[in-house]
C-alpha cells in the first residue's frame, strides 16, 4: 500500500503555505509521522521540510518524487503545534514553513551546505588528483584550495555537478563514563595477584566491588568520591577492570546554584479571591483569559506560583512567561524552589545546546512547567492546565521579524485548544488588554495593596529646567544627590534608570554643525568610551571616532546627550566612595554576566545599581529605598502614539523597585516635561486615570484599540524601486478596499535608510473590513518574486512599533 506525506517544504525565494505531496519509500511506510522533519527533493537541490499529513492517495498527476531520508526519529512537533502553525500563517500573513521553524530550538534548525561531485565513473587524472579519491568536494573547500573556477568550468562541461545537501544539527551532549566490568569472583583474583605494596590499585578494585553493576561515573566523580588518581584509573581501565560508555547527558544552564525549598505563602483576602477565580476555570476546565492587574508588588508572583502547584496535582502541565528583560535570577529561583527539576527554563542566554536540551526535557515531559520568554510559548508541552503571562504590557511579547505573532495571542489559542485559563498580569495592563477586560471580553482580577501591607513608594517630580536656570548643568538634580548622598550614609542602596546605553547620543562639531552619522542609515552613531568609537546601534557599524570634520576639518567636536557610562562617569566623579554597577547591553552581553551583576547587587557589593530598562522590572532587592530616574522624557519624544503609554508604564514598574521591604522606600523623577500626564499620573500611581485620559485622546486621533492597524514595509538597495512599490500597493488597496478603511501613506519611515536599505511604510486603519484578508494575502503571495530581487515587502498586523 502506498503512503503519501504531505510536506511543507522551505524554498527560499518561492515560499507557499501549500504542501507538496512526496511517496513515502517502502522501508519508511508506517515508520514516519507527522510533525517529523524530512529531506525531500526540489529541483536540483534537496531541502528540509515538515510532514503535515500522511493520504494513501495524491491529487497530483504525475510521477512523485519519493522522500529522501527523515531527519528525526520522532515527530518535533505535535499536532497542536501543527495546526497552530497553520492558523497563525494565515492571520498574520506568514508562510507556515517560517512558522514551524519558529517553534523549534535554534539547534533542530537544518542547516544548507553544497557540494560538487564527478558525473562520470571514469575521469582524468587530473580530476582524479583534485577530488583526492574523495566521492565530493564541499563549496566551502573548493573555495579556501581555490577550485571554484575549474569546477565551476567542469560544471558546464557536465564532468561535475553540485548538490544541495540538508544537515541536521541537533546534537545531544555525550560523556564517557566508567562502568565496573568484574565479577566478584574476578575482583578476588586480580586483589590476590597483587602486590600489598599497589596500594591504589587495590583501592581501586574494592570500590569496583562496592558499586553497583550498572552504576556509571565520570572521571571527576572518581575522582572526588573515592579519591583515585588519574594514573590508576588509566591502569584500570587498561587492564579491563573497567568499560568506558558514552552516554547521553542534559547540558545544564543553572549548574553550581542551589535553589533552596520554598513553601507557598499565606494569601491575603484580594489574592485569595484571584486564586479562587481563576481556579475555578481550571477545575471545570474552562478556557477563560483573566486580566490580573495587580500593583508592583502585591504579590502577583504568589499566585502564580501557587496555581501552577495546583495544575501540577492534576497531573496538568503549565506555560509561564515573563519578558527577557524580566527573567531575572530572582525569577527562576522562586520557580526552581518551588517546583525543583520539574522547571525548564528557555530565555535567549541560553547556549544553542543548553536551549535544544531545556527544550528535550519538555518535550520528553520530564520537565512540566515552562518559564521562559517569548517564543517559550510554542515549547512542546501537553496536557496544559494553565498559561501565564507576566508583564503582559510588554512590547517585547512581539516578534518584529516575521512571522510577526504576538505571544499573547498564541497563548490565548493554545489556551482554547486545551480548555484552559490564560492569566494576563502586569501593574499597568495594555490599553488594549484593559479595553477588552472593560467589554468583558476578559476577567479583571485586581490587587490593590502590597503583599507585606507597606505604602507604595513616594514620588517627586524635579523640573530639569528649574535646574538648568540655576546653573546645574550636570545629570543630576541637586535633590537627587542629596537623596543619593542620604542612602550611601544610612548604607541602603539606589537604582538609578537611563533608558539609553553608551556614552553620548551623539557627537557634532562646533565650527559647522556636522553631526556624524551611520553611513549604512540615516542615523546619528552612538559614542562608546570604553572603545572609545562609535557604533550604530542598528546595523551595528563601528568605526574610531574623526580627528577632524569631514565637512570643514575642523578638530572642535561636543559630545551631546547623555548615555550610561557617561552617568556612570559623572557618578563617580560626585560619589567617589560608591561602589557602582552598569547593566546595559554591553555590560551583559558575556554569559552569565547578567546573573553576576545582579547576585553581586544582591549581596551588597555596590551600593548603586545604574542601568537601562532591563533593570526596570522583577528586581526584588529589601535593601532599595531609592530609585532615580535620570531623564523620563526619552521615551515621551518618540514618533509614536503608544509613547505615553510606554512612559507610564516604565516610571510605574522602576517605582516599583523601590520599598519593597521594611524599609520605606522613595522615587525622584527629573523631566524637562514636569507636568506631562504620563508623568503626573507615575505620580500617583494613577493607572486608572491615566487608562481614561490616554483612551479619550486615543479616540479622537482614531488609533487602537478603536481601530485595527495593519502596517505594510517595503524596503531595498534601491531607494527609488522601493518607492514604487510602496505606491503600487498602495494603489492596489485603495482600489480593493471599503471607504471606511483609511490608509495613511505611503511615507518614508522614520529611519529612512537602515543598513543600506532604503524604507517606505503605510499603514492601514480599520473597524470591519471584510476583503482585507484576501488582499492582504494576495499582497504576500506576489511578493515572493519581488523577495527574490531583493525587495522586500513586510506585513505586519497589529504593529507595536512605527519607527
Amino acid at each position: 500500500m502506498n503512503q503519501i506525506a504531505k510536506v511543507v517544504v522551505d524554498v527560499p525565494v518561492m515560499q507557499t503555505n501549500q504542501p507538496y505531496d512526496y511517496v513515502i519509500p517502502p522501508e519508511l511506510i508506517n515508520r514516519l509521522e507527522k510533525g517529523m522533519r524530512v529531506e525531500v527533493p526540489f529541483g536540483p537541490r534537496h531541502i528540509q521540510g515538515f510532514i503535515v499529513d500522511i493520504v494513501n492517495q495524491s491529487d497530483f498527476v504525475g510521477k512523485l518524487k519519493e522522500i529522501i531520508r527523515p531527519l528525526d526519529l520522532e515527530p518535533v512537533l505535535t499536532p497542536e503545534l501543527l495546526k497552530l502553525g497553520e492558523e497563525m500563517a494565515e492571520k498574520i500573513f506568514a508562510f507556515r514553513i517560517h512558522c514551524y521553524q519558529t517553534m523549534l530550538p535554534p539547534m533542530l534548525k537544518a542547516k544548507y551546505e553544497k557540494e560538487f561531485y564527478l558525473t562520470n565513473e571514469t575521469y582524468t587524472e587530473k580530476q582524479k588528483d583534485v577530488f583526492e579519491g574523495l566521492q565530493a568536494i564541499s563549496w566551502d573547500d573548493a573555495i579556501e584550495k581555490e577550485l571554484l573556477p575549474l569546477l565551476l568550468e567542469w560544471k558546464k562541461q557536465n564532468v561535475v555537478d553540485i548538490r544541495y545537501l540538508v544537515k541536521n544539527q541537533a546534537k545531544a551532549k555525550k560523556v564517557t563514563v566508567y562502568q565496573p566490568n568484574l565479577l566478584p569472583v574476578d575482583i578476588e583474583k586480580e586483589l590476590n595477584s597483587l602486590s600489598q605494596r599497589a596500594k591504589s590499585q587495590r583501592s581501586l578494585l574494592k570500590v569496583i566491588g562496592d558499586l553497583e553493576p550498572e552504576a556509571t561515573l565520570t572521571k571527576q566523580e572518581f575522582f572526588e568520591l573515592f579519591e583515585v588518581t588519574n594514573r590508576t584509573l588509566q591502569i584500570g581501565i587498561k587492564n579491563g577492570w573497567l568499560k568506558s560508555i558514552e552516554k547521553e547527558v542534559y547540558r545544564n544552564p543553572l549548574k553550581n546554584q542551589m535553589f533552596p525549598k520554598t513553601q507557598a505563602k499565606v494569601l491575603n483576602a484580594g489574592q485569595l479571591k484571584a486564586f479562587d477565580a481563576v481556579m475555578k476555570s481550571i477545575q471545570e476546565e474552562k478556557h477563560d483569559v483573566f486580566l490580573l492587574k495587580g500593583i508592583t508588588g502585591s504579590g502577583k508572583t504568589e499566585v502564580y506560583l501557587q496555581l501552577i502547584g495546583k495544575v501540577l496535582d492534576e497531573g496538568k502541565t503549565a506555560l509561564m512567561l515573563v519578558p527577557e528583560i524580566a527573567l531575572t535570577p530572582q525569577m527562576v529561583h522562586h520557580f526552581k524552589g518551588r517546583f525543583g527539576e520539574q522547571v525548564a527554563v528557555m530565555h535567549s542566554r541560553l547556549s544553542t545546546g543548553e536551549k535544544y536540551d531545556e527544550w528535550r526535557k519538555i518535550k520528553s515531559g520530564e520537565a512540566r512547567v515552562v518559564v521562559g520568554a517569548r517564543s517559550s510559548i510554542f515549547s512542546p508541552v501537553e496536557n496544559v492546565g494553565i498559561i501565564i503571562i507576566d508583564e503582559e504590557h510588554e512590547t517585547s511579547y512581539k516578534q518584529e521579524e516575521n512571522p510577526k505573532y504576538h505571544a499573547r495571542n498564541v497563548a490565548i489559542h493554545r489556551g482554547q485548544y486545551h480548555h484552559c485559563p490564560v492569566v494576563l498580569g502586569s501593574a499597568t495592563p495594555s490599553l488594549e488588554s484593559r479595553a477588552r477586560a472593560q467589554k468583558n471580553v476578559f476577567h479583571l482580577l485586581e490587587l490593590n495593596e502590597r503583599a507585606n501591607q507597606l505604602a507604595l513608594p513616594d514620588v517627586e517630580i524635579v523640573d530639569m529646567r528649574q535646574e538648568f536656570q540655576n546653573n546645574n548643568r550636570g545629570n543630576f538634580s541637586l535633590l537627587l544627590q542629596e537623596k543619593i548622598r542620604d542612602r550611601l550614609e544610612k548604607r541602603e542602596q539606589v537604582v538609578l534608570l537611563l533608558n539609553r546605553r553608551g556614552y553620548s547620543s551623539f557627537i557634532m562639531c562646533r565650527d559647522c554643525g556636522y553631526v556624524h552619522e551611520c553611513p549604512n542609515c540615516d542615523i546619528s552613531m552612538t559614542f562608546h568610551m570604553d572603545t572609545k568609537g562609535m557604533k550604530c546601534h542598528y546595523c551595528g557599524h563601528e568605526e574610531n571616532v574623526p580627528h577632524r570634520c569631514p565637512k570643514c576639518h575642523g578638530n572642535q567636536f561636543r559630545y551631546f546627550g547623555t548615555g550610561t557610562q557617561k552617568i556612570e562617569n559623572e557618578l563617580q566623579e560626585l560619589f567617589s566612595q560608591a561602589n557602582i554597577i552598569r547593566m546595559d547591553v554591553d555590560t551583559t552581553r558575556k554569559k552569565g554576566a547578567h546573573e553576576r551583576l545582579l547576585a553581586s547587587f544582591g549581596k551588597g557589593q555596590a551600593d548603586i545599581l545604574l542601568g537601562t530598562q532591563m533593570i526596570a522590572k522583577g528586581l526584588d532587592f529589601p535593601n532599595v529605598t531609592l530609585v532615580g530616574v535620570i531623564n523620563a522624557d526619552t521615551s515621551l519624544n518618540l514618533p509614536d502614539f503608544r509613547s505615553s503609554e510606554k512612559t507610564f508604564q516604565l516610571l510605574t514598574q522602576v517605582s516599583g523597585r523601590a520599598g519593597r521591604s521594611t524599609l520605606a522606600g522613595e522615587v525622584i523623577v527629573q523631566s524637562f516635561n514636569p507636568e506631562h500626564y504620563a508623568i503626573k499620573y507615575a505620580q500617583n500611581h494613577n493607572y486608572d486615570g491615566f487608562y481614561r485620559q490616554e483612551m479619550a485622546l486615543r479616540h479622537r486621533g482614531g488609533y487602537p484599540p478603536y481601530y485595527f492597524t495593519t502596517q505594510i514595509t517595503v524596503s531595498d538597495i534601491d531607494e527609488n524601486k522601493a518607492q514604487v512599490k510602496i505606491y503600487e500597493i498602495n494603489a492596489f488597496l485603495r482600489k480593493k478596499l471599503g471607504n471606511k478603511t483609511v490608509i495613511l501613506g505611503p511615507s518614508k519611515s522614520s529611519i529612512a535608510r537602515m543598513n543600506n536599505r532604503y524604507y517606505f511604510q503605510l499603514l492601514i486603519k480599520y473597524k470591519n473590513e471584510p476583503d482585507l484578508q484576501n488582499v492582504l494575502t494576495e499582497i504576500l503571495n506576489n511578493s515572493q518574486k519581488d523577495n527574490a530581487k531583493g525587495l522586500y515587502i513586510s506585513i505586519d498586523t497589529e504593529p507595536i512599533n512605527f519607527f
